[in-house]
């Protein structure tokens, strides 16, 4: 039986969700004893009286939140094996759970720029290596794109001040930002906040700023105030990894391992992100129609009851808005909701096209494989550690 002493804050859904992943591979191996110690326990015993502490508790594998100057090398001196979680930046002589935040920050940037949103800004912390990174890549994908004078950040919260708001100053840099703007916040807790600070001083969310945070904390993600939309990341397949290599690490004492680099999934729509930077009304109420029946078998000539214009005028000002056709759009979506029920749901394949109304399981199987680059049962496959 293994013993893992796992230091990470418990308030997150983070560290459960990677306890989740550790817990799929010790049922397909052997069982795991796990303590969870908070970060407070760790500063008041310092590094080497937690390593005392383990040395006597026999654990096998110790993951944590380490400070930079903290020594993770006395665990491995001790015949502990060490995988450190990045919270402020990466170990040179352990291996890290980290994940591709550079990609996750283009993801975001993809995301706002089909809306056509042509203003952006970045919320984050000054001082963790996943909140600059995830910055970068939302930033330089929006450079790309031709929007880099349109950018604004926030970047003066510090990560050891986690419950301190700086509520009116964020308000103020709300207040001061052109309208409509898209911001991509580091984390769904910087989202929250920054949700927060909206309500508080009036600015509407989606309507004026567009809100999207990252790790899909459903739980926090549906309490906000509107409802927050995030990226999913597979937090639980990382678990999963970390603990796989956890294992070849104690059956091989010179094996040091790479990093666990845990990749997004996609977007998790919600409200906060709910409109598209436009003030065509006709253009947002054939959107509006396209998200209420999405989950139906809907097509362009249904669009075109709901809104009174010709087919090819609708057509123009809707590309124009979305850079999408109708029935491009419209496949997007159905693609995009058929995928989340794939690592949502146990339903099969033929169950979920039923569900979205979908008589011909080849036919959308084919337009997925398009869109994804893999079929449905691929899909899931790949993402199967992130099945609810």
């Amino acid at each position: 039986m293994l013993r893992l002493l796992f230091i990470s804050d418990f308030t997150e859904q983070f560290a459960y969700n990677l306890l989740k992943g550790i817990m799929l591979f010790s049922r397909e191996t052997e069982p795991w004893v796990v303590w969870k110690m908070p970060p407070s326990t760790k500063r008041k015993l310092g590094i080497p009286g937690v390593v005392d502490w383990a040395v006597r508790w026999k654990a096998d594998i110790v993951i944590g939140q380490f400070e930079p100057d903290e020594d993770v090398s006395l665990f491995s001196s001790k015949g502990i094996v060490v995988l450190a979680q990045d919270y402020k930046m990466r170990f040179r002589n352990c291996p890290n759970i980290t994940a591709d935040y550079l990609k996750t920050g283009r993801m975001a940037a993809d995301y706002y720029l089909e809306k056509g949103f042509r203003y952006f800004g970045f919320f984050g912390y000054k001082d963790a290596c996943w909140s600059y990174e995830r910055y970068l890549g939302f930033r330089h994908r929006v450079e790309e794109a031709g929007y880099g004078d349109s950018f604004y950040l926030y970047d003066t919260q510090n990560i050891d001040n986690l419950w301190f708001f700086e509520s009116e100053k964020i308000a103020d840099w709300l207040k001061s930002l052109p309208k409509p703007i898209a911001i991509f916040a580091c984390d769904d807790n910087q989202a929250a906040l920054l949700l927060e600070a909206a309500n508080a001083s009036g600015v509407e969310v989606p309507l004026d700023v567009s809100v999207l945070g990252v790790d899909n904390d459903e739980v926090l993600c549906n309490l906000t105030n509107p409802s927050l939309s995030s990226i999913k990341v597979d937090i639980v397949n990382g678990g999963y990894m970390a603990a796989s290599q956890a294992i070849e690490m104690i059956n091989d004492r010179k094996f040091t391992g790479p990093d666990i680099i845990m990749q997004p999934v996609g977007v998790v729509s919600r409200d906060s992100t709910s409109l598209f930077a436009t003030t065509d009304t006709l253009v947002i109420k054939a959107l509006d129609f396209i998200k209420a029946n999405a989950s139906k078998h809907i097509n362009v000539t249904d669009v075109l009851k709901v809104v009174p214009l010709s087919r090819r005028l609708l057509e123009i000002r809707f590309k124009n808005v979305t850079g999408m056709t109708i029935y491009s759009y419209i496949t997007l979506l159905r693609i995009n909701m058929f995928a989340k029920m794939l690592v949502t749901t146990k339903d099969t394949v033929n169950e979920i096209a039923m569900a979205l109304d979908e008589p011909d399981v080849k036919s959308i199987s084919r337009r997925f494989k398009t869109l994804k680059g893999c079929t449905p049962s691929e899909y899931r496959e790949l993402h199967y550690a992130n099945c609810e």
